[in-house]
Order: C-alpha cells, then sequence, then structure tokens
C-alpha cells in the first residue's frame, strides 16, 4: 500500500481518497468467491479464449445464442455479455432478446461494438440492440466508442483509427445517453460514467494487441466484475485494471524467458489464475477524478 500515493495525480477529487487498489482487489476475490454465470452471446473468433479467460479468473461462462434457450439463460446469469464481432441476423436477434430479460430482471450487460463505424449493417445492428435497452457498459476502442456515439469515426476492421484522446468527449456523450458506463481502451484505459467519474489505467503491454481476442476477453471480465460489484463503475475499473497489470506482467515474463506472443497467451491464463494482492497493489497505475 505504500506505493499509492505516488500513483495517483495531485488533483483528484475526494473520490480518488476513497477508492483504493485494496477496493479493487476485494472485486477480484469476490469473482474468485462467488463464481458469478456470465452469459455470453460472442463472436467464433474469441470464444474458446474468452471461456478461458472467465474460467481463469474464477467465474463460470456460458455460451448460448439459441433462440430456444437464450431467453431463460440470460434469466438466470448474473451479468449478460454481447459481442457483435461475428455478426449475423440470427445472433443479433438472441441478443435483442436476451437483452430485453436481462433489462427487465435488472442484471447488468455489457455491450462490445466490435467494428462499429466499419459497415452500415454493423452500425445498424448497434442502433437495434440499443433501442432494445441500454447496456449497463460499453467497452471498445476509440473508434468504435466514436462510431456508438454518433461521430464520423472510421475504423480499419477491429483495430481503432483515432487516438484514444479524441474519443474522450465523444465516451462522456455516451455515458450520460445510456446513463451508465463507457470504457475506451488503448495504450491508456479510460473508464467514465453519467455522475462524471473518470478513471484512467497505464498498466498493459503492446503484445495484448497481438493475441485475439484479449480485448473481447476485457469485456467477458467486466461482465464478470458487474456480477459481484453492485457499481459498475468501479466493477469495470477493477476488471481493466486486473487485466492491465496480468498483460504487463505475463508480457515481461515470457520476454525475460526470450519467448514470444504464443507464450504470452499461457502466461496470461496463468496471471489471471495466480496474481496476489501485494504484487497487484504494488503493479497498479490508477488515477481517478470525478466532474
Amino acid at each position: 500500500m505504500g506505493a499509492w500515493p505516488s500513483r495517483i495525480t495531485s488533483t483528484e477529487s475526494d473520490m480518488a481518497n476513497l477508492l483504493t487498489p485494496t477496493d479493487l482487489w476485494a472485486d477480484v476475490q469476490s469473482v474468485r468467491a462467488q463464481h458469478p454465470l456470465v452469459h455470453n452471446i460472442t463472436n467464433f473468433v474469441v470464444m474458446n479464449f474468452n471461456a478461458n479467460v472467465l474460467l481463469a479468473m474464477g467465474a463460470a461462462p456460458v455460451m448460448a445464442h439459441a433462440h430456444e434457450e437464450v431467453a431463460d439463460m440470460a434469466a438466470m446469469a448474473q451479468a449478460l455479455v454481447l459481442n457483435i464481432g461475428t455478426l449475423e441476423p440470427y445472433w443479433i436477434d438472441s441478443m435483442c432478446q436476451a437483452l430485453q430479460v436481462a433489462s427487465q430482471r435488472g442484471v447488468k450487460t455489457v455491450l462490445d461494438p466490435v467494428g462499429a463505424g466499419a459497415t452500415s449493417y454493423r452500425n445498424k445492428s448497434i442502433e437495434k440492440l440499443l433501442a432494445v435497452a441500454m447496456p449497463s457498459v460499453i467497452r471498445g476502442n476509440a473508434s468504435e466508442i466514436m462510431s456508438v456515439a454518433g461521430s464520423a469515426a472510421q475504423t480499419r476492421g477491429v483495430d481503432s483509427g483515432a487516438e484514444v484522446a479524441d474519443s474522450l468527449h465523444y465516451a462522456r456523450d455516451l455515458a450520460r445517453r445510456t446513463g451508465g458506463v463507457v470504457c475506451v481502451s488503448g495504450p491508456v484505459d479510460h473508464v467514465l460514467d453519467a455522475q462524471g467519474r473518470h478513471a484512467s489505467l497505464s498498466n498493459g503491454h503492446e503484445w495484448m494487441t497481438r493475441i485475439t481476442g484479449v480485448g473481447c476477453s476485457a469485456t467477458a471480465l467486466i461482465g464478470a466484475f458487474c456480477a459481484v460489484q453492485p457499481d459498475a463503475w468501479r466493477a469495470t475499473l477493477a476488471a481493466m485494471a486486473y487485466l492491465g497489470v496480468v498483460g504487463e506482467l505475463a508480457a515481461l515474463e515470457v520476454q525475460a524467458r526470450g519467448q514470444g506472443v504464443g507464450s504470452m497467451q499461457m502466461a496470461l491464463l496463468d496471471q489471471l489464475q495466480l496474481l496476489d494482492q501485494a504484487t497487484f497493489e504494488r503493479s497498479l497505475k490508477l488515477s481517478v477524478t470525478a466532474s
């Protein structure tokens, strides 16, 4: 805990004094202890890795999109995660059904608008989902968030074509529009909400961008943390903080062994399972403000 004051900016409001790394670690422990059921309607490319990330974290993943069961599954889950990476009409209809049920039951929902802005079909699909219910959390890269917020941002595949700093204005507007939380991922991750809270996280490693599904796994982890932490902003912050530290340590570990991103994928899963409190708190680079 001795490192905490030096990792927080000097211009913080009282919010900074109310939220410590120990608080975020308590949410990590809650996920590990409660094993929340996280219902994922996600894309083919990342499904297996997302499930393994949730299992390593201690959560219980389920991947279900059949119309015949999707409403029942959403009703029994503690969180719902929607990811449009490999979308098609059948899956979007499944997402709409699940989102409606989750919203009615007060289940936290997390949307990953993968590739938003790349095609009109993706944009229309997002609009269809938002017309059903506003998600508790939206997580994406800078251009995806700008696109969902209504900007003319251009997305290159699933990669961001905009700088994170450029997207923060749109992220704040989107948070106010949804009444929820918006997370902008990048070299520095930003977590904002409709009440004006804003946290930035400077952990992570560039190699995380070379492993398919790490960003989508961040969204899945947010779902797990939202299942155990009622404050969606704090839950999102805890999930992103944990994954950032895990990714940074995993990269340093495999680099020290002279290995690359293939080994890092396994190291990341190991760190998700085994990271301890002292290392997390010592490594965390967090700044919190409130307007």
